[in-house]
């Protein structure tokens, strides 16, 4: 079995469900060792690793808030020193609370900025150094398309990942010359846990399949095998880009 990962080693955020579980399997599947964040569920956590190590590679489960300076340098700490460095980190780790823009709290506003907009550039920050180390590598954030597209109750998190995506364009810029490629992964509508707690959740399930050209929403393998891509020699001219997988739905103004 091709492992093209083989030797690589991933840091990925909100690491033990959805979107960040299959990106840990995938890697995983192209050789990659793993590090598992997680903040709450430290069982699905240990689930998630146990089936991250069963493709023979090592795995280690990393409990911190991303939105925490201080635990995001342990997190990358951790990593370093139990896994022997780091190539390839995920910001995936994502909070925010679906209310309408006006009956939101500046304290909700606030945390879901700091969880899925200055998480990354903390992340960075922390792995560059590590990252530069060993030649280079990756930083991929995972976005959304609630960044372009006006999603009901999602103001606050839309925003943040707006703030990711622009981020992303200035990481890129600076630093390409340390031969780290920085891009993003937008997805359309993704069936994961996440999508549970949305009120509208059976509408947006609806309109995925209806704007879907395949007629079903994302799945998390879907975009996990997008990040897993950008990962491979043949993606180093892609910089600073979002990538849109969503099967098409976008295509529907």
């Amino acid at each position: 079995m091709t492992r093209p990962l083989e030797g690589r080693i991933a840091l990925i955020t909100g690491g033990s469900r959805g979107i960040g579980r299959a990106t840990a399997l995938k890697l995983a599947s192209w050789g990659a060792d793993v590090a598992i964040n997680y903040l709450r569920r430290g069982s699905a956590a240990d689930e998630a690793a146990a089936a991250v190590a069963a493709h023979g590679v090592r795995v280690v489960t990393v409990r911190g808030d991303v939105g925490d300076p201080e635990d995001v340098a342990r997190m990358v700490e951790t990593t370093v020193e139990t896994l022997g460095g780091l190539d390839i980190v995920v910001s995936n780790a994502a909070l925010g609370v679906l209310r309408p823009a006006l009956e939101l709290e500046l304290k909700h506003w606030q945390r879901t900025l700091d969880v899925m907009g200055r998480a990354f550039l903390l992340l960075a920050k922390e792995a560059v150094p590590h990252i530069e180390r060993r030649g280079g590598g990756h930083l991929i954030a995972i976005s959304s398309i609630g960044s372009t597209h006006v999603i009901p109750y999602y103001a606050a998190a839309g925003v943040a990942k707006s703030v990711l995506e622009t981020l992303t364009r200035y990481l890129a810029y600076e630093l390409a010359p340390r031969n780290i490629r920085v891009n993003a992964v937008s997805g359309g509508v993704v069936e994961t846990d996440a999508l549970k707690h949305f009120p509208n959740r059976q509408q947006l399930l609806a309109e995925g399949r209806e704007r879907t050209p395949l007629e079903r929403p994302a799945r998390p393998e879907d975009i996990a095998d997008v990040v897993a891509l950008l990962c491979l020699p043949e993606a180093d001219w892609i910089r600073g880009q979002v990538i849109v997988a969503d099967g098409g739905y976008s295509l529907l103004a």
